[in-house]
């Protein structure tokens, strides 16, 4: 497969925050392996002037989805914290970013970048009809958003370089991926997109 960048696509980076990263709350195995594959992908994008967006859980202290509080992950992501933010080596352009916070409500878990947000708003207005998604976790958060763009009507790529899963029940990420691909998503590396 070989894709060139259009005006009608969009890059979305999902949850890439300290809390997800080895060492973290709620760390993703070698999570932050996948930096440098989404940097150049953020380049990419970024560098002919297409919206990148970076999804990020952001929790208030009493969350759903809290242990202490019935749910079953531990306390990550907290609202101004340290963990809740950016890996530091994570690419940040200046131009054509967009930060969006979900499960930012107390009642509210949101593992999809869609769920409770504007993303789709922002998308729509914008043109964008392709969504090439990469982040943590493959199993979790990058599926339920690849899967949330793909009900909406857009076509999705999912950055198979740039994406790494938490694995709770081994083979869960492989298990998504296939279902991806059910719903019509696509697999794809940095070297499927032309870079002229």
């Amino acid at each position: 497969m070989r894709l060139k960048v259009t005006e009608i696509d969009a890059l979305i980076i999902v949850d890439m925050q300290n809390d997800f990263m080895p060492g973290g709350a709620l760390p993703v195995p070698e999570g932050d392996k996948i930096i440098p594959i989404l940097n150049k992908y953020i380049d990419l994008f970024s560098g002919s002037g297409n919206p990148v967006f970076f999804t990020r859980d952001w929790h208030p202290e009493n969350h759903i989805s809290f242990k202490g509080q019935g749910g079953i992950w531990p306390v990550h992501c907290v609202q101004e914290t340290e963990g809740a933010k950016f890996h530091p080596d994570l690419k940040i352009p200046q131009d054509n970013k967009f930060v969006i916070s979900k499960g930012t409500s107390r009642d509210f878990d949101a593992y999809s970048g869609f769920q409770g947000t504007i993303l789709n708003d922002l998308l729509s207005e914008r043109g964008i009809k392709r969504l090439f998604v990469g982040g943590v976790a493959t199993d979790y958060c990058v599926f339920n958003t690849a899967l949330g763009g793909i009900n909406l009507g857009y076509q999705v790529f999912v950055l198979q370089d740039g994406i790494k899963g938490v694995d709770v029940n081994p083979g869960d990420s492989e298990r998504a991926l296939n279902k991806l691909l059910e719903k019509g998503a696509s697999l794809i590396d940095l070297k499927d997109i032309a870079s002229d």
